[in-house]
C-alpha cells in the first residue's frame, strides 16, 4: 500500500464521518431486526445483503481503475482475521444492546479506540504520537461519561452501568472491532493496488467470506433463521446496503492512515448516535452527557490538529 498517494490531505477524514453516518443508521437497523431474527441472524443480515452491494462497488471500481490485482499469500491471513472478529464483535453488540439502550452499547464499543491504538502498534507498527494518544485518551473518557448515569442500576432503562453483563459484551465487542480493524488495515496493506482497488477488494472478498462462513453456519445449526432472514430481505436491505456503505468508507480511510486515527475520529459515530436515540427510539438524554459530548469533540479536535 502506498501511503504517499492520497487525492487530498483530509480524504481519510471524510471517509471516516461518511462511515460513521452510515454506520450509524445500520446499527439502528440492525437493532430493529434483532427480535424477530435473533442476534445471530442479524448479525448475518449485515453480511449477506451488504456483500451484492460490495460487489457492485468492486466492479465500478475495476472499470474506473483497471484490473484487479491477485491477492498475495500475506493478504488471506488478514482478511480472514479481520473477517472472523468482526463476526464476532457485531454479535457481541448486537446482544449487548439486548439488555442496554442504543446510546450506551454504542458508547461502550467506541471504547475501542485504544485497543486499535495498542494492536496496531504491537501488529502493524503504526506509529502513536503523544498527541494522538492524549487525543484517543481524552474522547474515550467523554465516550465513557455519556454512557455511565449514576443513580441507578439499570437493565433496559439505560440508567448506570446496566450491570456487569451488558458492560462486558459492550467492552468485549469493542476489543473484537479493534482487532478487526488491525486485520482488514493489515489486508488492505499487502495489496500492491492504488488505495481506492485496495480498499474496494479487500471489502469485497471480506464480505464474500463472511456470508459464506455464517450461511453454512446457520444451515447446518439453524436453519429456521436463514429461512427467516430471506423472508425478511425488504427490511434487511438497508441493514445489508448501509453496512456495505460505510464499510467501504471505512476501507477507504484505512487505506490512507492508521486504524487507531480513524477509529479516533469515528467516535463522533456516539453524537449520530445520540440523534438517533432521541428521536427514532424516543430514550431520553441527560444534560450531563453535554459533558461527555464536549470531551469527544475536543479529542476529535486534537486529534485532527496533530494532522
Amino acid at each position: 500500500m502506498h501511503e504517499g498517494v492520497v487525492p487530498w490531505e483530509w480524504a481519510w477524514a471524510i471517509f471516516t464521518v461518511i462511515a460513521a453516518a452510515a454506520q450509524t443508521v445500520r446499527n439502528a437497523a440492525q437493532r430493529q431486526l434483532t427480535g424477530t431474527l435473533g442476534t445471530v441472524g442479524a448479525t448475518h443480515v449485515r453480511f449477506l445483503f451488504g456483500f451484492p452491494f460490495a460487489l457492485l462497488f468492486l466492479a465500478v471500481v475495476a472499470a474506473l481503475g483497471g484490473p484487479l490485482p491477485r491477492p498475495p499469500a500475506e493478504f488471506w491471513p488478514w482478511v480472514v482475521a479481520g473477517a472472523l472478529t468482526q463476526i464476532v464483535a457485531t454479535a457481541l453488540m448486537l446482544a449487548a444492546m439486548g439488555e442496554r439502550s442504543f446510546l450506551a452499547v454504542i458508547a461502550y464499543t467506541k471504547t475501542e479506540p485504544v485497543q486499535v491504538a495498542l494492536f496496531g502498534l504491537l501488529v502493524l507498527g503504526d506509529r502513536v504520537t503523544a498527541p494522538m494518544a492524549a487525543a484517543i485518551l481524552i474522547a474515550t473518557v467523554g465516550v465513557v461519561l455519556m454512557s455511565v448515569k449514576p443513580g441507578k442500576s439499570g437493565g433496559k432503562s439505560g440508567e448506570g452501568f446496566g450491570g456487569a453483563r451488558p458492560m462486558l459484551l459492550g467492552l468485549s465487542a469493542a476489543a473484537f472491532f479493534a482487532l478487526s480493524a488491525v486485520g482488514f488495515r493489515g489486508a488492505i496493506l499487502a495489496l500492491d493496488a492504488p488505495w481506492l482497488t485496495a480498499a474496494t477488494l479487500t471489502l469485497a472478498l471480506g464480505l464474500c467470506f463472511q456470508a459464506a462462513v455464517l450461511s453454512l453456519f446457520l444451515a447446518i445449526r439453524d436453519r429456521a433463521v436463514l429461512l427467516a432472514i430471506v423472508r425478511a430481505w425488504r427490511g434487511s436491505l438497508l441493514a445489508g446496503f448501509m453496512g456495505a456503505f460505510a464499510s467501504q468508507f471505512w476501507f477507504l480511510a484505512f487505506a490512507l492512515t492508521s486504524a487507531a486515527n480513524v477509529r479516533t475520529l469515528a467516535l463522533i459515530e456516539v453524537l449520530f448516535a445520540q440523534g438517533v436515540t432521541r428521536f427514532a427510539f424516543r430514550q431520553r438524554t441527560a444534560p450531563r452527557e453535554f459533558l461527555g459530548i464536549a470531551l469527544i469533540v475536543a479529542g476529535v479536535v486534537l486529534l485532527l490538529w496533530s494532522h
